[in-house]
C-alpha cells in the first residue's frame, strides 16, 4: 500500500470472485440463499430450492425449503418439503416437513410425512394431506422436548 512498487494487473494476486449465478447444492440442483441480513417484505416465490437465513414477511412458495435457526417467516409457507428451524408465523404445506429442535412454528400445518425433532414447538392445527375435511386436532401446542428421538408421522398416523 505504502510500497513504491506498484503490482501491474498481471502480477496482481487473484481476487476471488463468487458467481452466485449458479449455486447449487450437493445434488446438483441449483438453489437461492437469502442471507441472515436480507430482510423481503412481499411474497417469494422460487422455481429452485431455497435457503432462508433472513426474514421474510409474505408469502414463501418454492421446491424445497431450508430455514435456519435466526430465520423468521411471516406468512404461508407452501414447498414440497421444508426443513425449519426458525420461527414461521402462518400455516405451512408440504408434502415432507421437518420440524428441527429450534424451531418454532405458529400456525396451521398441511403434511404428508412429518418429523418433529425433540424440542421443536408447533402452535396450530395437524392435517394430514390426505385426510378430507376437518383438521384431526384444535389448536394444539406440540413440545417433544424429553423425547429421545423424533416423532415421525406417516400416512397411517394420527394425531389426536
Amino acid at each position: 500500500m505504502f510500497s513504491k512498487y506498484k503490482q501491474s494487473p498481471e502480477t496482481a494476486p487473484a481476487t476471488p470472485q463468487r458467481n452466485y449465478d449458479n449455486v447449487r447444492n450437493s445434488s446438483g440442483h441449483t438453489f437461492s440463499v437469502i442471507a441472515s441480513d436480507v430482510e423481503i417484505v412481499g411474497n417469494l416465490t422460487a422455481r429452485v430450492d431455497l435457503h432462508v437465513d433472513g426474514k421474510v414477511q409474505g408469502d414463501v412458495t418454492c421446491g424445497n425449503l431450508v430455514q435456519g435457526e435466526g430465520s423468521i417467516i411471516a406468512g404461508k409457507v407452501i414447498a414440497e418439503s421444508a426443513k425449519l428451524s426458525g420461527h414461521v408465523e402462518g400455516s405451512i404445506e408440504a408434502n415432507d416437513l421437518v420440524i428441527e429442535s429450534t424451531a418454532r412454528i405458529v400456525g396451521d400445518v398441511v403434511y404428508s410425512n412429518l418429523t418433529i425433532a425433540p424440542g421443536g414447538q408447533i402452535d396450530g392445527k395437524f392435517r394430514h394431506k390426505s385426510s378430507k375435511g376437518a383438521p384431526t386436532t384444535a389448536r394444539p401446542t406440540a413440545n417433544v422436548a424429553k423425547q429421545a428421538e423424533p416423532l415421525i408421522l406417516g400416512a397411517e398416523s394420527k394425531v389426536i
